[in-house]
């Protein structure tokens, strides 16, 4: 009987613990809230340039990304009837009607940063203007002529860095899964365009920047591969290869029929087991991501794309519960203890660049050049955890 007793206890323990390590809905939604809550008290007109050494834009890509986040924010409010689901909406349609709805620099534009932002615009219903830009993309596409850096004339080498692929990916997915509902017999042009683009990135561009054997991806066509860090060790970024696994996310969610789905799987599964391998004790990652000692340390804007991807994973099955959820609950928890502010400001954020050794240091007070796609990131990554929370 004493055994039975003991045994039971011990259930219940574990249980508790589990318990423990999943955080609550609210709360998750109190912290994304009061992070959000403060950037649009700081930027109360979304349409208004920003202005980091010189003045752009408001729907550069940082802001793209930022808005990404902040639907996904309004899409989990509008799930539980909240009525901040509103006030994000309002912030957002202020945001693309400032725009036009259309992407940085026309609808000619070739480069993946200026539409990010219709990653959102398509999220919105307006559609017209980012129809007409992937229309250019795909009228550009002629045979690639490659170059000696491994770059190519026609539009399925414009990526000659992998966060393009986040900002274009899932653009050309979204547009593809619309016009399939609208029973359109060609509804696979735009993926097909974004599959291609993909590809010529992974594969060819600088020898391929993805290394197959290691499960990540070297940053762009200028760090041909091997790159390493001064220690000698294979330098991948942290945010860039975060960039990449965002995007098969987002591409595989908003085109479950896309054909080349499986093709993104199989990358996907192969970076999630080499992430799992560096992530450090802390639950961070380090900017270089095989090298602690190259501006090694607590950074949230790579984590975070990181549990975004692999809550992801889980909540679709493609991912195990049993191994994967204390990571997302236990570096979630870190995320917030660690770096988010009690007015909602979030430290340990890299600023923008293109390596580890760029925007350093990196810690709790310094404030990042642009203080949007951190948080962008950080809104992903809450957004998809209260999913699966809902989902267990």
């Amino acid at each position: 009987m004493k055994r039975k007793i003991v045994i039971a206890l011990m259930g219940l323990l574990l249980l508790g613990v589990e318990m423990n390590a999943q955080p609550r809905r609210e709360e998750v939604m109190r912290v994304m809230e009061l992070a959000n809550d403060h950037f649009m008290r700081k930027y109360p007109d979304p349409g208004k340039p920003t202005f980091v050494k010189k003045e752009r834009p408001s729907n550069l890509w940082t802001r793209g990304v930022y808005f990404e986040g902040l639907t996904a924010l309004m899409e989990v409010e509008g799930m539980f009837a909240n009525e901040k689901f509103f006030t994000y909406r309002r912030y957002i349609e202020d945001w693309g009607e400032a725009h036009q709805w259309t992407p940085r620099n026309g609808v000619k534009t070739r480069d993946a940063d200026d539409y990010c932002c219709c990653q959102t615009y398509l999220d919105m219903g307006h559609d017209e203007p980012t129809i007409a830009c992937m229309e250019n993309l795909i009228a550009c596409r002629q045979v690639p002529q490659t170059q000696g850096n491994g770059s190519s004339t026609g539009s399925f080498g414009d990526w000659t860095w992998i966060d393009a692929i986040q900002m274009g990916l899932p653009v050309m997915t979204k547009l593809s899964q619309k016009m399939r509902k609208q029973g359109r017999a060609d509804w696979k042009r735009y993926a097909e365009q974004g599959w291609q683009m993909y590809r010529t990135s992974r594969d060819s561009i600088a020898g391929g920047l993805f290394n197959k054997q290691e499960g990540l991806w070297w940053r762009d066509k200028d760090f041909v591969p091997p790159f390493t860090t001064p220690q000698g060790k294979n330098c991948y970024w942290s945010r860039g290869n975060g960039w990449v696994y965002a995007a098969l996310v987002r591409a595989m969610e908003s085109l479950p029929q896309d054909p080349h789905c499986k093709d993104y799987r199989k990358d996907y599964l192969k970076m999630t087991k080499a992430l799992v391998k560096c992530q450090r004790e802390d639950g961070f990652w380090n900017v270089s991501l095989h090298d602690e000692e190259d501006y090694g340390g607590v950074e949230l804007s790579g984590t975070s794309l990181f549990i975004y991807g692999m809550a992801w994973g889980v909540r679709k099955g493609y991912l195990s519960q049993k191994k994967y959820l204390p990571i997302i609950f236990d570096t979630w928890e870190a995320m917030v203890k660690t770096c988010v502010h009690e007015d909602g400001v979030l430290g340990y954020v890299q600023g923008t660049g293109k390596e580890p050794k760029d925007s350093q240091p990196v810690t709790y007070d310094k404030e990042p050049d642009f203080d949007d796609y951190g948080l962008g990131c950080f809104l992903l990554c809450g957004t998809e955890i209260v999913k699966l929370i809902e989902n267990l």
